[in-house]
Order: C-alpha cells, then sequence, then structure tokens
C-alpha cells in the first residue's frame, strides 16, 4: 500500500482534483488549492441544489432554497440596511437556519461575519460589538435581551442595525428576519467583487490575558482548510486500500456544537456543502435527543468534543436505538482520554474515532487522525494537514528533531490574517516568515505524528471552550475586596479541565458572593467551579510573579483530583 506521503502527492500532483500550487499570502509563499471555489460566495453558489442541507426540527431546507433566502437577507442588507463591502455584520444566536442563511448572505457580498459568542454575558458582548465596529447584528429574543442590558448609546454609537431572529417580541427599532425576506423574497444574489484575500470572517478567541481577540480569517484561509480535511479523506482511503462507502441515503452530520466556534462553523457547517451533507442542528446537547436524531435521520458524523463524545458512548451503551448508520466520530478542542477512544470503537458498530489538533487562528484544521491511527496512538493529535508546515523549536527559535519537546509553530494557506485592530497582539502571534506561535508544548515521533504535551499560555480548556486565565483573573480583581486572583486548570472526568481560583481578600467574602458578582461580568462557563479564598497574600516567585504552579498544585491536591 501507498504511504500517506504517496497518496498524498498522487492526489496533489498537476490536473489533479486537489491540485496544489503556490502563492503568496500576506507576503509570504503557500501552497494552495488550484480547483477550490475563489471565495465562499462560490462555493455557496457552485453547491446549490434540491438535497437537504438544513434540519431542524421540522422545518427543512435544501441547499437551494437556502441559498435564495441568503439572496433575500443580502438584498436587504446591501439595499436596505445600507452594509457595505468590508462591513463587519454580527451574528448572535443559538444553532438555528437563520445563523447559516445570514454568514451565506453577509460573506456573499463582501461583508465580514463577526461570529460572536452566544454564551456571552452583557459586557462580553458589548466589548466585541464595539472592537469589531459592528454595522448590524442579527440576534435572535436571548441575545437581544443581553443587547439591552448593554449601554444606551451602544447602538447610536455604533449606528448599528439589529435584526431580530425568531423573537415573540421585537425590540423598538430593530427589524424582523422574515419580514425582510418577504420584501425581498425574490431579489437575486447582489454582485460583489470579493477577492480570495480579503476579509471574511472573525471569530473571537480567548488569549490568556485580558479580553477576547478577534481572530480575522480571509476567504482563502477558509476555503483551505475545508479543502484540506477532504484531501486527508481521500489520502486514508488510498493508504487503506479502500472506496468511499456507498450508502442507501444522503450523508449527514450532526450539528451538536456552536457555530460560532471553528468546529462547529468550519468541519460542521462549511464543510458540508461540497460534500452535499445533510446537518441536523441542536438547540442544545441532550445525548438522548441525539441518539435518537442519528437513528431517525441516519447520521453518518458526529463531532464534537471530548465531554460530548463520552455522553454520546455512554448513551449508545444503554439505548436500544439503531447506531449503524454513524461512520465516524469526530474530536477536536481538547484531548480525549484513551480509554474514550477504544469505547467509541467498541460502542458503534461502524463508526471509527478520529480526533485533530487545530486553532481558530489556523482556521481549525492543522493535524489529523482517525481509525487504526488513532487507536495505536491515543494521544497523538495526528499527522499534519497538506497545506500546513509545521515544526517543533526551542526558547531561542530553533528547530528541534523528532522526539524533543517544545513550542509548536505552524504556518500555512489557512493560517489567519492577524487580529482584529490588534496589532501588536498580531506581531507578538507570530515568529519569523508568519509562524503561527501555537503557545502549546508538543514533539513529533519519527513517524510525523503530533504530540501535544503542555501549554505554554495560560488558559483553561473547558470541554473545547477556551477560557483566558487573565480574563477571570480582571473580572475577580474588580470585586473591592479580591486584591489578587490566582486563576488555573483543575481536571475534571467529563470536561478535561475545570476553572479553578484562588484569591487573597482583606474582608470575609464566600464562593456565592463572588460567583453572583462574576456572573455580571464572564460567560457562566468562565465562572471558577472551585474557590480558594485567602486571607494572606498569594505566594510569588523570585521575578515578583505570582507562583501560579506551585498555587494550581496545592489546589488539586487540596480537592483529591488527579488527570
Amino acid at each position: 500500500m501507498p504511504t500517506r506521503a504517496e497518496a498524498i502527492a498522487r492526489l496533489t500532483a498537476p490536473g489533479e482534483p486537489f491540485e496544489l500550487v503556490l502563492v503568496e499570502q500576506y507576503g509570504v509563499p503557500c501552497r494552495a488549492f488550484a480547483n477550490a471555489p475563489t471565495t465562499l460566495g462560490a462555493l455557496f453558489e457552485e453547491t446549490r441544489s434540491d438535497a437537504t442541507f438544513l434540519v431542524y426540527d421540522d422545518e427543512r431546507y435544501s441547499y437551494d432554497e437556502t441559498f435564495r433566502r441568503a439572496s433575500a437577507i443580502a438584498a436587504a442588507l446591501r439595499t436596505e440596511l445600507g452594509v457595505a463591502k468590508g462591513d463587519r455584520v454580527a451574528i448572535s444566536m443559538r444553532n438555528y437556519p437563520e445563523w447559516i442563511v445570514a454568514f451565506e448572505a453577509v460573506t456573499s457580498i463582501g461583508g465580514i461575519a463577526v461570529a460572536m459568542n452566544a454564551l456571552w454575558e452583557p459586557e462580553e458582548m458589548e466589548y466585541a460589538l464595539r472592537d469589531c465596529g459592528a454595522r448590524a447584528l442579527f440576534a435572535d429574543l436571548e441575545r437581544l435581551d443581553r443587547l439591552a442590558g448593554c449601554s444606551e448609546s451602544l447602538e447610536t454609537e455604533l449606528e448599528l442595525e439589529v435584526i431580530s431572529v425568531r423573537a415573540t417580541r421585537k425590540p423598538e427599532g430593530a427589524v424582523d428576519f422574515e419580514e425582510l425576506l418577504a420584501r425581498h423574497a425574490d431579489a437575486p444574489m447582489p454582485g460583489a467583487e470579493v477577492d480570495p484575500t480579503d476579509d471574511a470572517i472573525i471569530l473571537y478567541t480567548s488569549g490568556s490575558t485580558g479580553q477576547p481577540k478577534g481572530a480575522v480569517s480571509c476567504h482563502r484561509n477558509v476555503l483551505s482548510a475545508l479543502l484540506s480535511w477532504e484531501l486527508d479523506v481521500q489520502a486514508n482511503l488510498i493508504v487503506n486500500g479502500l472506496e468511499a462507502p456507498q450508502l442507501g441515503h444522503q450523508v449527514a452530520t450532526l450539528l451538536a456544537v456552536p457555530l460560532f466556534h471553528a468546529t462547529g462553523s468550519h468541519a460542521v457547517y462549511l464543510n458540508s456543502y461540497r460534500a452535499q451533507r445533510k446537518i441536523v442542528s441542536m438547540y442544545k446537547w441532550d445525548p438522548e435527543q441525539a441518539a435518537e436524531l442519528i437513528e431517525r435521520e441516519k447520521i453518518t458524523s458526529v463531532i464534537a468534543p471530548a465531554a460530548m463524545t463520552g455522553d454520546l458512548v455512554e448513551t449508545a451503551k444503554r439505548t436500544r436505538r439503531d447506531l449503524s448508520t454513524l461512520l465516524s466520530v469526530g474530536g477536536g478542542g481538547a484531548p480525549r482520554a484513551p480509554e474514550q477512544v477504544r469505547r467509541i470503537a467498541e460502542s458503534f458498530a461502524n463508526a471509527a474515532p478520529g480526533t485533530g489538533w487545530g486553532m481558530t487562528e489556523s482556521n481549525a484544521i492543522g493535524t489529523g487522525i482517525t481509525a487504526q491511527d488513532y487507536l495505536d496512538r491515543p494521544a497523538s493529535s495526528g499527522r499534519c494537514s497538506a497545506v500546513l508546515d509545521l515544526r517543533i523549536v526551542d526558547a531561542g527559535g530553533n528547530e528541534l528533531p523528532s522526539g524533543e519537546r517544545g513550542e509548536l509553530q505552524v504556518r500555512g494557506t489557512s493560517i489567519f490574517r492577524g487580529y482584529w485592530n490588534r496589532p501588536e497582539a498580531t506581531a507578538e502571534a507570530f515568529a519569523d516568515g508568519r509562524w503561527l506561535r501555537t503557545g502549546d508544548v508538543a514533539y513529533v515521533d519519527d513517524d510525523g505524528f503530533l504530540f501535544i504535551v503542555d501549554r505554554i499560555k495560560d488558559l483553561v480548556i473547558r470541554g473545547g471552550e477556551n477560557v483566558g486565565c487573565g480574563e477571570v483573573e480582571a473580572a475577580l480583581v474588580e470585586h473591592p475586596h479580591v486584591l489578587e486572583a490566582a486563576v488555573y486548570a483543575v481536571p475534571d472526568e467529563r470536561l478535561g479541565e475545570e476553572v479553578g481560583a484562588t484569591v487573597y481578600c482583606d474582608a470575609p467574602i464566600d464562593e456565592a458572593e463572588l460567583r453572583a458578582f462574576l456572573a455580571g461580568h464572564l460567560a457562566r462557563f468562565k465562572i471558577p467551579k472551585y474557590f480558594d479564598i485567602r486571607t494572606t497574600p498569594l505566594p510569588r516567585i523570585a521575578s515578583g510573579k505570582i507562583f501560579k504552579r506551585k498555587i494550581r498544585q496545592d489546589a488539586v491536591e487540596r480537592l483529591g483530583l488527579t488527570r
């Protein structure tokens, strides 16, 4: 059998479907797919069909119907609401079909879609809207209520057009989504001059310090990620001497992760167009309902963090539902325990486990691993994408040989442009030659498999959600009696990690008071589960920095938690 490298070389050769060519992007040469759609709008146009695209509860929409709805909304944005090329349009809602329609509309006319975290509280929501300078906002009722908790001047200062989605009551000044559709029902998609390197999407990502940063990617960044996944699938078939399974039904995927994350927007949603895959969307995660949907809709793939796939494994063990259509159970966002990898293979008749490593800044691609490779190496994140290069470097930036640990750095066509209005943060994110500093400590074995072993960045990865420790610490010290705070990750059996905090206070405070205070500043998933409240200063190292490693170690031992 050919090796993976030989299979990829065959598939990317001149004249082949995945032919790779060199292009210049952001000032450096990169490998790009010669036959990729030039823009996201072209992708949407090229894949119109009568095949089922979106399923939500009892609603069903074809690819063509979704495109026609997006065309109407795009016409409304352009002619009625004054949205022009380059304007930022925020989307903040549950995984409703309207999220996807809005995304198609905005990116097709050269706007920049801002995928806002639907879990944010008003303070976080206002920060992002001001940071990106949003021209319009699509929001459901829950998010509209949070918008009402923002500054009274916000909408006026931004000249923000608000489009309400599935709202039983419409806020004053908002435009109803369905009314926009009706007014522009037969409008064609407006023409737009959009270049592959024009900005297309902003995804906010929690960094190790301060407020979330808006990661900006162009059309080619995103499309390169989509075709890279396709290439990996084809290469795996060749390496294993297999052909794509011939099914008696449409391929289908379960959308159980939020669309405001790169996993949901890229690996599940956008990756479905060329495959003509049916997307079955859930309002919120419920493993029993997920099993029912897998059986009813003949779901063939699920991609979700370890906590959710673990729930699905447990449900598969006790349910009598037929889950045999499931062919793959993918992951990402946080590592799986090796035992769960084995249990996925054992729990589903035909499903292979898979995972990968990627970042918002890499448009969710980086490395991937599946099937027997994953079972043999459950701690690995896989081998590198064909459109990326990776290296492991020491503290001086010198490349290390296989087996040695250092910082993982990546570069290539899917790597984002930079952070919105944050030139200093952008400069800090890249090493020489636009190598993205990932903040992950890793090594590569002799066979090219990547193993992530630690983090340089001060983050908690809670069920696939990145929680910046610095952001939580900053919120804690706003409390009038909190003088110092250290936030860190503690092990959690289901979520992988939970948020812990040790605080130094100058007056008696209990955990309930701190949680209630943080609820007004942070999304619920960022609020620490574990607190250690002290009346003495936190320990520090010789340089004067808080000795967080010891604080965390003490907390883990006190709680009796182990990895």
